[in-house]
């Protein structure tokens, strides 16, 4: 069952092993997808070890560490309608990539699909399933699943055409929330975004990661979003409601303070988003507040 429809992109940095695993569980997909890696610069030997076991796969070298515009990198390269991410500590399920672009072949204003999370080793859903299963956001009869306000990067099939129109991935936001400005952009530009319960991810979370510097990541893409994109009121707002609820630790401090120096830059692209797009964030606020202290807490 080979589905020329879908391209799988991976981005990596230094996890040869979890890298390989995952596109070991590629290869052995019903739906034969395409694979692209983004190579981040890594120096643990990530890109022979690529070659030697994975000749198929198109692999990048960009020579440095690009975070997630190492994706944007790859989606050039992509020459089907639709793109799955997939992290290097992660791997679709048989037949969730075909459902998926099953659903945006049906519905021409779908733009993204976002798929349920199994935690491994032990197959427990992720407990940001419950969150989306459960989206506030209204969405119209014809969506065949909850609207979203956001979707998971490396749980999600976008469609190609979208993602490049807009404008992909922020390279200021390198990587921790990074999806949530470009989910509100899609939004703006007319796309629905879904969740469908019976799509799947499997998620074995690297042991090699920096869950500090995440959290500082997201805390301070958290607050370039709410500048950029939000209305002055509620911008304000959700500043005030951050600076009292993350830790007040050095990751905190050094968040607000990146966040901060890079003002200029925030008011130079600031666009705010249309208002039906805002009122749907307003609906998501009480679910992301309990989501945030979760996230910043690490």
């Amino acid at each position: 069952m080979t589905d020329p429809r879908v391209t799988v992109v991976v981005i990596t940095h230094n996890r040869c092993p979890e890298l390989l695993r995952t596109l070991d569980r590629l290869a052995e997909l019903p739906e034969r997808p395409a694979v692209i890696v983004t190579d981040n610069g890594s120096t643990d030997g990530t890109s022979p070890a690529v070659a030697r076991h994975h000749p198929q796969v198109r692999l990048l070298r960009p020579g440095r560490n690009l975070g997630a515009v190492g994706r944007n990198l790859a989606v050039r390269h992509v020459r089907t309608p639709y793109v799955a991410f997939c992290d290097d500590d992660s791997w679709w399920a048989p037949g969730s990539l075909s459902g998926a672009a099953d659903l945006l072949d049906r519905h021409p204003a779908l733009g993204t699909v976002t798929a349920r999370i199994v935690v491994e080793p032990d197959g427990t859903e992720d407990p940001i399933v419950e969150e989306l299963r459960d989206s506030p956001v209204p969405g119209p009869d014809w969506l065949p699943g909850p609207a979203l306000g956001s979707f998971l990067a490396a749980a999600t099939v976008l469609r190609t055409g979208a993602f490049r129109a807009a404008g992909g991935f922020h390279p200021r936001l390198w990587l921790g929330g990074e999806e949530e400005l470009l989910a509100a952009d899609l939004a703006a530009n007319g796309w629905w975004l879904t969740y469908a319960d019976h799509l799947t991810i499997h998620h074995q979370a690297s042991e090699v990661r920096d869950a500090t510097l995440r959290r500082t990541h997201g805390i301070r893409n958290t607050l370039w979003f709410t500048w950029l994109r939000r209305p002055a009121g509620t911008a304000l707002r959700r500043t005030l409601h951050l600076a009292r609820t993350v830790p007040r630790d050095a990751a905190s401090a050094r968040a607000f303070a990146e966040a901060a120096a890079a003002l200029p830059w925030v008011l130079r692209e600031r666009r705010v988003l249309p208002p039906h797009v805002e009122a749907r964030l307003r609906l998501l606020e009480p679910a992301q507040r309990d989501s945030e202290a979760r996230s910043y807490t690490g």
